[in-house]
Formats: C-alpha cells, structure tokens, sequence
C-alpha cells in the first residue's frame, strides 16, 4: 500500500549526500514530494528533510540509506500523524487556553494526554475541554520530590513533546535529562534583561520600545535553550505597563503555536545551541 513518510536526516557533510540520498528514493520506486536541504559549513554538519510517497517497509528504507551517508548519521522517516503532547502549568492561562481551543478545534495536530499543574487554578478550565487534569503540588517539597511525582505521573503516557505554558518553576538537571530536546518552553524575551519579578513593568520603566516572546528548547542552561520561533511587538509611550503585559501575553501564546506547528510537523533539527528549521 502506498504511503507518505517524512525523512529527516542529520549527519556529517560530505560530497553528494542528496544525489546519494536521492538515488535510494528513484531506486525504491519512491517519489519525492518535497525536498529541503542545508549544509552548516562552519560545522561541517549537512540536514535534509524529504517527503516521499511510495510503497515501502520504513526499517528497510532507514536501512538503505544508512549505507549512503557517513557513520553516526541521525536518521528518522516519520509518517505524518498527530503526536502526542503533556502540558505543564502555574496560574496564568493565555498560553494554555489558546492551546486547548486550537485542540478543540482539530488544529493543534497534537493529541494532548494530560495536563499537570502545580496549582489547581486551572483544572476548571481544561476539564472544561474533557482533559485529564493532574494536581501535583509543591507546597512543602524539595523541587527534586517534587519533580519525582511530576516524573511518575508523565511516565505514565506515551508522549512526544512537554510543554511548559507559563509553567513558573525551574527544572532540575535530573529532569531535563530525561526528557532531553522534549521540553518546549515559552518566555517574554526580555531575558536576561529583565529577569525577576514583573519583567513587563521593569521593560515600561527602562523605556523599551518592543518586547517580544522566545519559545525554546530547555536545557541546563537556564532560557537559553535552542530557540525555535521568536517575534516582537512594537511598543511605544503611550502604553502603560499593564498594557505591555496583555500584548506580551498575547505575543507568547502566537509565539507558542508557532514552535509547536513547526515541532509537530518534524521541520525542527537541533544544531548545537541554535536550530535548523525547514
């Protein structure tokens, strides 16, 4: 039966890698929909991403164009389908309610699994949508037990991505070691500027003229994760604090959809500190 993949590979560069690559789609009968390609000179790193249609065994094909690119060659052929997300909260709900809508809509193309939560604000609004909604509190916890019930509840499901929407607490090392490259997050870009309480208020009394929103990958390093999508918001005098706050909300929540459409949709290669995204 024919069927449609996404093949996304990462390796070392080398001379005709995509006729090489190309050359096992044409002898497998494949035809190739749609192809991007990129070649990081400074790091000798070469990323591609194909989509073809065909009849073929996905091990098989993974197999074949193994021998065609250099060891160590980071390969996936995904067919298309809706992944699976877990959403991680605090209090505030822009960025979680935009995303339960786009859900409900069938436009998310993710099926989200369950929603935890260190506060109960917001368990009304996702059972409102027919969510799971778990309460993990934290009150009176070390952050590492805390994150050990966090982690057993995650585990519980199969899942392709956590999202952290406004979630108000930092990771621990143990944490994001165990879900390497599978935490988004979403922050105003003010960091590290502004950092602190209140990061619309201190940008209103230093006179910023945008502000804007980061979604990122998390990593040790704290906001400085692989950066995913990005976008600003042209402010001016006339705006109160409280103003800044509504349109920087507004910013991470499209900022947030952004990054998820462009995970979802495996166009995202992580390039050291920065991203390849096609």
């Amino acid at each position: 039966m024919e069927k449609r993949a996404r093949v996304l590979i990462d390796c070392e560069d080398a001379k005709g890698l995509v006729y090489k690559i190309s050359k096992v789609f044409y002898d497998r009968g494949l035809n190739i929909d749609n192809n991007r390609e990129f070649v990081d000179k400074e790091h000798g790193r070469f990323f591609m991403r194909t989509i073809v249609t065909g009849v073929f065994d996905i091990a098989e094909l993974e197999a074949q164009l193994h021998t065609v690119v250099p060891p160590e060659a980071h390969i996936r052929v995904i067919e298309p389908k809706d992944k699976k997300i877990i959403l991680m909260v605090t209090k505030e709900s822009h960025a979680l309610g935009d995303i339960l809508v786009r859900h409900a809509a069938g436009e998310l193309g993710a099926k989200i699994q369950c929603v935890i939560g260190n506060h109960e604000t917001l368990k009304e609004l996702v059972e409102r949508f027919d969510i799971p909604f778990i309460h993990i509190s934290a009150e009176g916890l070390s952050r590492e037990a805390h994150e050990a019930k966090v982690m057993a509840e995650i585990d519980k499901y199969r899942f392709d991505y956590i999202v952290l929407a406004k979630y108000m607490r930092i990771l621990t090392p143990t944490f994001v070691k165990a879900y390497a490259y599978k935490i988004i997050n979403i922050h105003h870009s003010f960091l590290p500027a502004f950092i602190g309480a209140n990061p619309y208020k201190q940008a209103y009394e230093r006179g910023v003229k945008i502000i804007g929103a980061t979604a990122h990958y998390v990593t040790d390093d704290l906001d400085e994760g692989p950066i995913i999508a990005q976008d600003v918001i042209p402010v001016n005098h006339r705006l109160s604090w409280r103003d800044m706050q509504r349109a920087g909300r507004d910013g991470e929540k499209i900022v947030l959809s952004r990054a998820l459409a462009l995970v979802l949709n495996d166009r995202v290669f992580v390039n050291g500190n920065k991203t390849v995204i096609f």
